[in-house]
């Protein structure tokens, strides 16, 4: 579904397993290309180390890279299926104070992820997230394999008869 970005930032801040969890959508980029989310900690998502729990910190990676492929190829006219195949997160340091991070798609990426969709196959890439606390200090690593593939390739076979 196409949908404009102040939209997808609202219905976000909204979905009750991001909302509940204190994980809030700062903006999305013009054009889908890129986003800034911001988690709270909180009592609601504080673990027994006084620190954000790892369940909330993959609940905030695991939307946006599919959101934003989503919404970029819709919007260029793609009919297309996007999700998160596989995640690794990697915690560095504890997060105990709010932590942030951004995503890009920056022009190259995207026109990578076309030229492969054109081709009729499937883009399967890692990306990585890096979360960061309100004193700069790195936290997590998550890296995201995404899957994309364009529904409307219907590839020309030559048919066989017997």
């Amino acid at each position: 579904m196409r949908v404009s970005e102040n939209v997808l930032k609202w219905a976000m801040r909204l979905y009750p397993p991001l909302l509940f969890q204190r994980i809030w959508v700062v903006g999305f980029d013009k054009d889908f290309t890129g986003v800034k989310v911001k988690i709270n900690k909180s009592l609601v998502n504080n673990n027994y180390n006084n620190s954000i729990f790892g369940g909330t910190i993959f609940a905030a990676a695991d939307p946006f890279y599919p959101l934003l492929f989503h919404q970029v190829l819709t919007h260029k006219g793609y009919k297309v299926r996007v999700w998160m195949k596989s995640v690794h997160i990697h915690y560095i340091k504890p997060g105990r104070k709010d932590l942030y991070f951004t995503i890009d798609l920056s022009k190259a990426k995207i026109e990578e992820v076309e030229k492969i969709l054109n081709k009729g196959e499937k883009y399967i890439k890692v990306h990585p997230i890096t979360m960061y606390d309100k004193d700069g200090e790195l936290c997590v690593e998550v890296l995201c394999e995404i899957y994309v593939r364009n529904l409307d390739y219907s590839e020309i076979k030559d048919s066989v008869t017997i």
